[in-house]
């Protein structure tokens, strides 16, 4: 099967591809490199020994990506692209809505254009807003807490809105909680451009001595230590999930949690990062970042009984994959 896959060079996107390749799939990586780096494709022939067609663009240009679609019989789309971070979300909110929403759109005109009915939505946990029940299930109710999480609902609802008026499509909708961690191979992990918006890699860029100090946002949440409680997964364990994905996709829409089911805070996270690394990670309390909520874990079962899919592999896993990645590519 031709797989495409939009955004394939960024953190989740790169370890879905290697499942994929390791898989005997047939990809086509779009990415325009806002926040990736060209060198992850030779990182992902050097783990997998398999090539793969790549170009670069970005999604909103029509008529380049109808290039790529003519160009390759394309079967399913496997759509990461986009931007993701909470916090520039809320300062930047109209910079989000145009990035994510309209090329979203011109990937479903485009598919739609050319025959290409599967998709696999990588979405958020960011939708289920702050929760009222824990664990969430798929049937808890959806609002948000800030434009990122408001993209990722509203691109729910565009294709929520496309299958009712094509039943022809097969799409399924991913909600990932946290992810974190990284290749065992130590060539591909999360690398962002500048200043990291997510925890692990701006602890483990305290912890290799690029960034002085960790701010902790906000210790007064009712959780057990103060700090928010989020469900980590090892960025391998999710990227088994489209592969999972795929292979049950139908006719119709589904939604699956892709979580642990366990919740760890940000301070449980640092005592396992320094546990199974032996390094210290200099952290201090500030104030709470806009958007974020106290608490949220999932209920992974629906995945588990539907797809056979769940996660393997535990914190001390992310933890020490992390790391391993940041010291392999220290000096790149």
């Amino acid at each position: 099967m031709k797989v495409l896959v939009t955004g394939g060079a960024g953190y989740i996107g790169s370890h879905t591809v290697v499942e994929l390749l390791n898989q005997n799939y047939e990809v086509i990586i779009v990415d325009n490199f806002s926040n990736s780096k060209k060198s992850v494709l030779n990182s992902i022939r050097e783990i997998t020994g398999k090539d793969f067609k790549f170009y670069e663009l970005d999604l909103r240009d029509k008529e380049t990506l109808k290039k790529v679609f003519v160009e390759n019989e394309i079967e399913c789309v496997i759509h990461f692209a986009g931007l993701k971070a909470v916090g520039e979300s809320v300062k930047e909110p109209l910079v989000y809505y145009d990035n994510n929403l309209m090329s979203t759109v011109t990937l479903l005109e485009v598919m739609k254009e050319y025959g290409c009915k599967k998709i696999v939505f990588s979405s958020s946990a960011t939708v289920y807003g702050n929760p009222k029940v824990l664990p969430i299930t798929e049937e808890a109710s959806l609002s948000t807490t800030n434009p990122y999480g408001t993209t990722k609902l509203m691109i729910e609802m565009i294709l929520s809105d496309l299958y009712k008026a094509d039943n022809d499509f097969g799409i399924t909708v991913l909600r990932y909680f946290n992810p974190i961690g990284a290749h065992s191979s130590g060539f591909i992990g999360e690398d962002p451009n500048g200043i990291p918006n997510n925890l692990m890699p701006y602890i483990v860029k305290v912890a290799s001595g690029e960034l002085p100090i960790l701010s902790v946002f906000g210790n007064d949440y009712d959780t057990h230590d103060g700090t928010g409680v989020r469900d980590y997964i090892h960025v391998v364990d999710l990227a088994k999930g489209h592969i999972k994905a795929i292979e049950h996709l139908s006719k119709g829409i589904n939604y699956y949690n892709l979580g642990t089911g366990t919740g760890y805070s940000v301070l449980d996270i640092i005592n396992a990062f320094e546990g199974v690394n032996g390094v210290r990670v200099n952290y201090k309390i500030v104030d709470r970042r806009p958007g974020d909520i106290a608490t949220c874990y999932a209920d992974a079962s629906k995945a588990l009984n539907e797809l056979g899919w769940a996660a393997s592999l535990g914190i001390e896993d992310m933890c020490k994959d992390s790391y391993n990645y940041v010291l392999n590519n220290k000096n790149n």
